[in-house]
């Protein structure tokens, strides 16, 4: 359905390529760095990712050839031209991950390079439980090229792991090149036997590359009529192309790959797949799949194959003594028996590492990443050149010192628009890091030293297309006028990256969530003289602090009561301060409604806008909804009249004849509630008026916009598909109001299909987003491994930054506790918060919360903290020499999941002490009598009434009653009868979730520095538990078994004091993101 267009050309590239068979070479030479054609190591001491050769520097590598030996997979690139390259690269076999340069062409008697397989490029290495993967490039497709054939686009279509295991690596190679050879594809089989490289050819389809007869035509090819097909419930499997997108869940190939298709399934196997999270199926014979292999024209042993599983299901729904079960207990049955949980920690942690792999790989093959091996397509026309000038400013003053190298041309004032900033550094280095969202994937191979192998891939849209003008009466009949290239790159960010209801608002380092530059570019070709316009618009969720639930048809969006006006003022101050020296003063247009259940975050939005008063950021309303109510989508031309000034004052990107004639100084931020439909509706409008202003500058008529002209067909089309790309990467559907956006027109056809995917991206939002954002953030290095662990605890990952939110909270809380209670010159040794009953003396209460421990060189002190005052309600001091004992074990809250099962990752101990006169407890009181017994007993209401911000992740223990121990017989309870033993009970904060892995780009505040070193709870603990001894045993107070390993709440009482109502809640939770 596109045209791909460029420049003629004697070298013509693979994506243009006149016919699907015939195979065309790349380019005949690849640039190897100087250090590594000589094989000399680097002697200047710096790290290999800050060492490059003192020459412009290759690109990378377009073909790479793998190949499996006993030391590990071998990689080096792979062309007709480079026989035999300088070095190759060798990835050690095993879980922790050793990449590195060898010297030498990797030739070897015992290896044969004409069986390695060829990939398109390198997306990174997973680090996971039993195994690393690297993950590789086997299809992509040619989107187009900016304006010349070195300028090409390319999007990724299908990504296979492979397993850094020698025989699981052998047997995904091999499955790569059967399947390659299968479908005939011969870019990805060895040049020994094809000897020329194709790339038109893909066994994915989710992706469709045109063939020649439309590439021919300049238009846009729509259907005749609706394809309709019909999906046969027999399970088969031809071979060939696959015409079915990769399903991640599917597939019982040992090595997940993106172009495995997903075979029709029998009834119970499709009943498990969509109700279980374990994929893993049973190996009974008598409800298994037919074979995989049928003839088409053999149906008998389908329907012999359907019968018995007709026979099968029966027998279970009518249950025991032909009693027919309730449908709860057939499905039950059904997952039971087709896909039951695993029942070892190994089994769990090898079918998990597989849904990673899956959902990773998912991620970069669903349609929105795209690559260049040439250029960076990470910034706009207008950011590179602004970093040239930048770069011939330094070169000036080299020239007038006499420094600049005899080599270098002249300086001059000419502009290439293709031009590439600092052409000496590897592309990884010039692109923009936060449209970068393979970084931490690759990060083993740019600490290496590898520049070659690091392709920088971007999420986001890229469309090229062309269209001729309508005849124009005012141009002369000698003229000659070039159709018009039109190209849309739209580059979405990796900041606070994820999915629709998870990331909503803007964090604490002011970064917003589906953040989008979208950057239009026009060519005009006129009597020889070519004429480029670019123009940029930004996208970005309202920069304040909230959040929307997704367990409805139209959630509505809440301000978080935890922010303050001052901090949301702050926010957006922060917000404008990062992004207006970039884009130039900001337009603010909000879409969103006033009034409804939108009008909160309007309402809050106008009036801290108001209240920040930025100079460089006018703010303007447009209730989208109420001006095109009745679906007059016309009406946005109102709002572009309303904007024309604006449009004046920012002006845009123009080049003409290589002279640079004006730049764009600002920009619109547009946003709705989604930042997806609404936006992008005007967003094109806004693009369209700009479009014309380009014609008008070139002295060209401006099309009609109200026409079904090529300007308006193919217009739309980028659009439409621009929107539709961003909406699925954010919300899982395509965008709404699509139909306007295609034709121009709103109709109830339209209105009918909005529905269809609102109920989609609600369906997507409540069963399967939350497994998906823990692998968005894990895979951007934002968490470690342990993301996956708390999603199988609490069905929910924590965003990372508020991880960091919470732990500076906690770190506030340490310190106010330690001005607020501890004696003058008293010296503290540590400070931790610990999950803790609100009583004394109670191990499992109705309430827990998390408290400030604090131990001294005297005592230890059990602090109540109010986190949303910050300040201390209560505390307890304990004398170190009355402690009389220390119990650490097992703390088990919840026996619901594994996870909270693990007396490793959940434990705890309890302090014991006899009680005496030197004990104290008081508490915050608004006159001068804090101690227990003085408090009014209206206190004790108004104490009781608080509660923390920070909730520990507990399921409840029943339903809430409303009642509960009132304060007074906490404070009874704290105050005990002289001479009696009395308790108190902690258990620590999970470890790994809290921290995020090193060298991330994201860091915060990690736990005290004596639990620095901790892997799990129960080492916290141990630590925290000698931390007390050594304590007491300084101030002579440890005496006999002081410490005793016992389990402070075991299994077995967990599971008796956990109420039906908890059972049920988490079922019914479970059945909806997990299943079984």
């Amino acid at each position: 359905m596109k045209r791909f267009f460029s420049k003629p050309s004697s070298l013509k590239s693979p994506t243009h390529s006149p016919s699907r068979s015939q195979t065309v070479s790349p380019p005949p030479s690849i640039q190897v760095p100087t250090s590594t054609q000589a094989g000399i190591a680097h002697t200047t001491g710096l790290q290999p990712s800050f060492v490059v050769p003192p020459v412009p520097h290759p690109h990378p590598h377009e073909y790479i050839a793998l190949l499996v030996s006993n030391d590990g997979l071998l990689m080096r690139p792979h062309a007709p031209g480079l026989k035999h390259p300088g070095a190759h690269v060798r990835i050690a076999w095993g879980k922790q991950v050793k990449v590195e340069e060898v010297s030498g062409d990797g030739e070897d008697p015992s290896r044969d390079w004409s069986e390695s397989t060829i990939i398109y490029g390198i997306v990174g290495i997973l680090e996971l439980f039993s195994a690393s993967y690297l993950l590789v490039i086997t299809s992509r497709s040619g989107i187009g090229s900016l304006f010349d054939d070195n300028h090409a686009v390319y999007g990724v279509k299908s990504v296979t792991a492979i397993p850094l295991v020698q025989d699981r690596a052998r047997t995904a190679l091999n499955t790569m090149a059967s399947r390659n050879a299968d479908a005939n594809r011969p870019s990805l089989i060895p040049s020994d036997t094809s000897g020329r490289l194709d790339t038109t050819r893909s066994t994915s389809s989710h992706l469709n590359v045109s063939s020649s007869s439309e590439a021919a035509s300049p238009h846009v090819k729509f259907a005749d009529e609706e394809d309709v097909r019909l999906v046969t419930p027999l399970t088969a499997r031809f071979s060939g192309e696959s015409n079915r997108s990769p399903s991640p869940a599917s597939s019982g190939a040992s090595t997940p790959g993106s172009e495995e298709s997903m075979s029709t399934s029998p009834v119970a196997t499709t009943i498990a797949n969509r109700l279980s999270f374990w994929t893993r199926l049973s190996k009974r014979t008598s409800t298994s799949a037919p074979t995989m292999t049928l003839d088409k024209d053999d149906t008998s042993g389908a329907s012999q194959s359907l019968l018995e599983e007709r026979e099968s299901l029966d027998s279970i729904i009518q249950g025991v003594q032909g009693v027919q079960s309730e449908p709860e207990k057939v499905i039950d049955s059904i997952i039971a028996a087709t896909a039951p949980p695993p029942t070892s920690s190994d089994e769990k942690h090898s079918e998990l590492e597989d849904r990673i792999v899956r959902e990773c790989i998912k991620e970069f093959t669903k349609g929105g990443m795209y690559a260049a091996y040439n250029f960076d397509i990470t910034r706009s026309l207008q950011h590179k050149q602004e970093q040239c000038v930048k770069s011939h400013r330094q070169d000036s003053l080299l020239a007038d010192l006499n420094a600049l190298d005899k080599k270098v041309g002249p300086l001059d004032d000419k502009v290439d628009v293709l031009a590439e900033p600092f052409p000496m550094l590897p592309l990884w280095r010039r692109v923009d890091r936060q449209f970068w969202w393979n970084e931490w994937l690759s990060k083993p191979f740019v600490d290496a030293g590898l520049h070659s192998y690091v392709l920088p891939i971007m999420q986001g849209y890229c469309q090229f297309s062309k269209f001729d003008l309508p005849a124009d009466p005012t141009v002369r009949k000698d003229e000659h006028i070039a159709p018009i290239d039109y190209i849309i790159i739209s580059r979405r960010s990796r900041d606070r990256a994820g999915l629709r209801y998870q990331r909503r608002g803007v964090d604490d380092e002011s970064r917003v969530a589906n953040f989008v530059e979208t950057e239009t570019i026009m060519r005009v070709q006129r009597n020889g003289i070519s004429n480029v316009f670019s123009y940029v618009q930004i996208r970005g969720s309202i920069p304040l602090f909230w959040t929307q639930s997704g367990y409805s048809l139209k959630p509505p969006p809440l301000l978080s009561p935890e922010r303050t006006r001052e901090q949301n003022v702050d926010a957006l101050r922060r917000h404008f301060q990062r992004n207006v020296p970039k884009y130039g003063p900001h337009t603010v247009v909000n879409l969103a409604e006033s009034q409804g259940k939108e009008g909160a975050i309007t309402q809050a939005y106008r009036s801290y806008m108001k209240e920040l008063n930025y100079k460089d950021a006018r703010y303007c309303e447009y209730d989208f909804h109420n001006e095109t109510k009745g679906m007059k989508y016309e009406n946005i031309s109102k709002l572009v009249d309303n904007m024309e000034r604006v449009f004046e004052s920012q002006g845009y990107f123009w080049i003409s004849n290589d002279m640079l004639l004006s730049k764009q100084k600002g920009v619109f931020r547009v946003n709705c509630i989604d930042c997806l439909d609404r936006t992008n509706v005007v967003q094109s409008a806004f693009a369209r008026h700009v479009m014309n202003i380009h014609l008008g500058a070139v002295a060209l008529l401006n099309p009609s916009e109200n026409g079904r002209s090529d300007t308006d067909i193919i217009f739309n089309d980028v659009w439409a598909n621009n929107g539709d790309a961003i909406s699925r990467a954010y919300a899982g559907t395509s965008a709404l109001k699509g139909d306007y956006t295609r034709t121009g027109k709103r109709d109830l056809g339209g209105l009918l299909n909005d529905g269809v995917n609102s109920l989609a991206r609600m369906y997507s939002a409540t069963f399967s987003d939350w497994f998906c954002q823990a692998v968005i953030d894990f895979m951007l290095g934002y968490r470690t491994i342990s993301v996956f662990s708390e999603f199988l605890l609490k069905l929910q990952s924590t965003d990372p930054r508020e991880l960091i939110r919470l732990s500076k909270i906690r770190a506030e809380a340490i310190a106010t506790s330690v001005s607020r209670v501890l004696d003058e010159g008293e010296r503290l040794m540590s400070g931790w918060t610990v999950i803790a009953p609100e009583q004394l003396n109670v191990k499992m209460g109705d309430k827990f919360e998390e408290k400030v421990l604090l131990l001294s060189a005297r005592a230890l002190y059990i602090i109540s903290y109010d986190y949303t005052l910050e300040k201390v309600k209560m505390y307890t001091r304990v004398p170190l020499g009355d402690i009389v004992k220390i119990t650490k074990g097992a703390y088990i809250l919840s026996p619901l999941e594994e996870a909270s099962r693990d007396p490793v990752q959940n434990a705890g101990f309890t302090v014991s002490w006899l009680h005496s006169q030197q004990i104290s407890t008081r508490l915050t009181s608004y006159s001068y009598r804090n101690r227990p017994e003085d408090a009014p007993a209206s206190f004790f209401a108004t104490l009781k009434s608080r509660s923390s911000i920070i909730k520990p992740a507990l399921p409840s223990r029943g339903p809430s009653s409303g009642s509960g121990p009132g304060l007074s017989q906490i404070m009874s309870q704290a105050s005990p009868v002289a001479n009696e033993t009395n308790f108190a009970a902690f258990k620590v904060l999970p470890v790994d979730p809290t921290r995020t892995r090193r060298g991330s780009s994201i860091g915060y505040a990690e736990p005290a520095d004596d639990l620095a070193g901790a892997s799990s709870c129960q080492e916290v603990v141990n630590l925290m538990v000698d931390a007390v001894k050594r304590a007491c045993d300084d101030i002579g107070g440890v005496h006999g078994d002081f410490i005793a390993e016992e389990d402070v709440v075991s299994v077995t009482d967990a599971q008796r004091m956990t109420s039906v109502y908890a059972k049920m809640e988490y079922g019914v939770k479970r059945l909806l993101w997990l299943g079984g």
